[in-house]
């Protein structure tokens, strides 16, 4: 049934499908914030009753599960390249932007049970990667393990890096010393921070999770050239 406004100017409704509602969830998850998203205020967004939700995703747990899959769909495929290590960089990095685009997705990610179709894919074309350049199944096995969630372009932090900038405070220099320090010689980005906490100060997440990342992959190619095997 056409609404009034649609009458009016003799538009039709566009159908509804489970990719509509999940491109829609996507959007409006970035707007309001993973925890203001429900069903019903899904379903205002789409102009359609609740009910008709249901016929594309079973409850908001599915739901959930596409708008990861949705996000995860974002990551650039991989660069063609003799090397796997700028191969695999590049496409971390990609989807860190994705990640940063959606500030959301990295905590939701981590809420799955278990991994969703399209994270399963992703997982299995970057082991492919690896395979590819060189590096044997068991390596292959261990740097998957050593990656963690850093190869769906984020990562847990020690610290919460997201409070105010500044001097440190002068008792927490009485007692430690050496975080302290590290503490006043940190850079600053407010904007590079996936999954963490948002304010002013923190250290620049950008820099430090390249930073990571590139001590990981040499190390990587280190272990490929030596033959290292987990017997050894």
């Amino acid at each position: 049934m056409r609404t009034n406004r649609q009458e009016a100017n003799g538009t039709q409704r566009t159908p509804l499908s489970r990719d509509r509602v999940l491109r829609a969830a996507v959007a409006l998850a970035d707007a309001i914030g993973i925890d203001a998203l429900s069903m019903r205020r899904l379903a205002q967004e789409l102009d359609v009753v609740p009910m008709a939700l249901y016929k594309h995703v079973a409850n908001k747990e599915e739901l959930l599960d596409g708008m990861v899959d949705a996000v995860v769909g974002e990551i650039d495929p991989p660069a063609a390249g003799p090397d796997w290590q700028p191969v695999v960089r590049g496409r971390i990095l990609s989807a860190r932007r994705v990640l940063l685009r959606h500030p959301w997705a990295a905590r939701v990610i981590e809420s799955r049970t278990g991994p969703t179709p399209a994270v399963l894919a992703y997982l299995d074309a970057m082991a492919g990667i690896f395979r590819e350049g060189g590096l044997s199944a068991d390596l292959t096995h261990h740097v998957m393990h050593a990656m963690g969630s850093r190869l769906l372009g984020f990562s847990q932090e020690l610290f919460d890096t997201s409070g105010p900038s500044g001097p440190p405070d002068p008792a927490l220099a009485a007692h430690y010393p050496h975080i302290a320090e590290l503490a006043a010689t940190a850079a600053h980005d407010d904007a590079s921070t996936v999954g963490g906490g948002s304010g002013g100060g923190g250290c620049d997440d950008q820099f430090e999770f390249e930073f990571a990342l590139d001590l990981l992959l040499d190390g990587f190619e280190g272990l490929r050239r030596r033959g290292w095997t987990s017997r050894s």
